[in-house]
């Protein structure tokens, strides 16, 4: 509906909000899933890599590049849930349907997938300087650079010198294929969560509980439907560092031949104990953000 629509800036900036307290409390997490994306050889495991990331460089190594991770949640955030709205009212001309009319689940994922696609121009950037922030450590000790960038503004300087501005879209087609099709389970699983918790009743009815539960399925659906590609991703945006790096197809073939293909599945550990709990909370705040403000809406 029409104050639905409008209600969009508020509940965005709602959604950031959520967004930045899973960044600091799911980066350690994170950081362990790009370290064991890009140098899998290095790591047995979670705890493997959690311990020798805290041996060799400290606690702040588990926040390496959380600044840029919180600019690259806050802007995906923003534009995901503003278009979001939008995408569901260009889903319901595309169906033939109302503006007021409410979509199904799967035209819900549709919507989602659709927005992801503008997010992802604002992601790929801020993501690029997080991960190379992340794995700075491993690409020294694998003698791939001589002497990393140990800020923000050294990573972004670097990249500005060598590429120049395009060069923060390397990895760009890898986070697209990640993005479209993985935002399409994350609504989706999402929205047949609640159905299901739902059980006839209006959605809207459901309490924390369900809503924290059909969150986190959500996420669990994205990641577990596209994570080797946001693996590629990850090497693409790291080992560029290096020189010149294959594209998506020459990544991926390269690390199915030399690795095996397990390896595109390096670090989902972590990434799905952050992911549920992530996306858990953000969606519980958007939420009852929603309703909040719905109900002094209809107050006036």
């Amino acid at each position: 509906c029409r104050s639905c629509d409008n209600l969009q800036p508020l509940l965005t900036s709602t959604a950031c909000l959520g967004g930045t307290a899973c960044v600091v409390t799911g980066q350690p997490f994170d950081t362990a899933k790009v370290k064991m994306q890009t140098f899998p050889n290095m790591y047995k495991g979670l705890v493997d890599c959690f311990v020798k990331t805290y041996k060799q460089v400290g606690f702040r190594g588990f926040y390496k590049g959380t600044s840029p991770a919180l600019v690259a949640n806050i802007a995906e955030n923003s534009v995901l849930f503003m278009c979001y709205g939008f995408c569901q009212q260009i889903v319901r001309r595309i169906v033939g349907v109302d503006r007021k009319t409410k979509l199904s689940d799967l035209q819900n994922a549709a919507a989602g997938s659709f927005a992801s696609a503008f997010a992802t121009l604002v992601l790929c950037p801020t993501e690029l300087v997080k991960c190379r922030l992340q794995a700075m450590h491993e690409m020294q000790l694998s003698g791939k650079i001589i002497q990393g960038h140990n800020t923000v503004w050294s990573v972004v300087k670097g990249v500005i010198q060598k590429d120049g501005p395009l060069g923060f879209y390397r990895g760009l087609s890898s986070t697209l294929l990640r993005e479209v099709p993985g935002y399409f389970f994350f609504f989706g699983g999402y929205e047949l969560s609640r159905t299901f918790f739902a059980s006839g009743r209006s959605k809207d009815e459901l309490g924390p509980i369900p809503l924290l539960l059909s969150g986190g399925f959500g996420g669990s659906c994205l990641w577990i439907a596209v994570y080797p590609v946001d693996c590629v991703k990850s090497r693409i945006q790291v080992l560029s560092m290096a020189g010149k790096q294959a594209g998506f197809m020459g990544t991926f073939v390269t690390v199915v031949r030399t690795e095996g293909v397990l390896a595109l599945y390096s670090g989902l550990t972590p990434t799905m104990i952050r992911a549920f709990v992530a996306n858990g909370a953000l969606f519980l705040a958007y939420e009852y953000s929603r309703k909040l403000l719905m109900k002094q809406i209809d107050s006036y």
